[in-house]
């Protein structure tokens, strides 16, 4: 088993989701498909795109849901709900990894995969309860969101651009980009004004990146997202059952 890097820089880089603002328009998981199928975990393959079994590794999914009218006193409403690797800071798919090809790096917490160490064993996958790692049909390997680790420290690139694909491209402005470790960073002071809170911190993994919630219902500590249980949720849980407790949180 893998263990964690001893010592860090307190960098941690990561994601901020507005879900009052997302509007489920994918932009975010095509830009990011188009980018990584050319990028650092490159290329992201689908097979049969367009049969019944269709199968393809997309680093980025948006899943809908509707709010009954009359929750918390509003009408019905759909919230969208982007998922991709939270950057935890204890990530089990790290400590399971039997070839040591997932690792956190030190330097600023991202978490990635070497895939010539990667085995495709998928035990990653199981012990992620989130969902958030794809296997590569035609590589035989896991792949996952890298924060587009080519890009943010891409030096030929202007300075706007030096963000994750899938953040440049929302044209809602619902995904922040930066150091979730630096309490006077731009993404922290949203988070702590806007009550941001983190996936089903019951677990323990820590997920570095945040998600605010829609303003017509704050979702914080009280919700049914902070009360899950790891013996409800462990590693191998299936990643969708996340979004039905999501779903019912939500909808409370």
């Amino acid at each position: 088993m893998t263990s964690l890097p001893e010592s860090s820089s307190g960098k941690k880089l990561g994601l901020v989701i507005d879900l009052d603002t997302c509007v489920g328009c994918q932009a975010c998981a095509v830009s990011c498909k188009e980018w990584n199928t050319t990028g650092h975990t490159a290329p992201l393959t689908d097979q049969n795109p367009y049969g019944a079994e269709a199968t393809g590794v997309w680093l980025n999914r948006i899943h809908s849901y509707e709010v009954s009218p009359g929750t918390h006193g509003s009408g019905g409403m759909t919230v969208n709900f982007p998922r991709s690797c939270l950057h935890c800071e204890e990530p089990e798919c790290v400590t399971v990894c039997p070839t040591g090809a997932s690792y956190k790096r030190a330097e600023d917490g991202i978490v990635l995969v070497n895939p010539d160490t990667c085995i495709g064993c998928k035990l990653c996958s199981w012990a992620c309860p989130y969902g958030a790692r794809e296997y590569d049909e035609d590589d035989g390997v896991m792949k996952k969101c890298t924060l587009c680790v080519d890009r943010i420290y891409n030096e030929n690139l202007e300075p706007e651009d030096r963000q994750p694909a899938c953040v440049r491209a929302c044209p809602t402005g619902a995904r922040h980009f930066g150091d979730l470790g630096d309490p006077e960073s731009a993404v922290s002071t949203l988070v702590r004004e806007r009550g941001g809170f983190d996936l089903m911190p019951g677990l323990g993994y820590r997920p570095v990146n945040k998600y605010l919630p829609p303003r017509e219902r704050r979702v914080g500590a009280d919700t049914e997202l902070a009360a899950l249980k790891p013996a409800d949720t462990g590693p191998g849980a299936a990643g969708d059952r996340v979004f039905r407790w999501l779903d019912r949180a939500l909808s409370r």
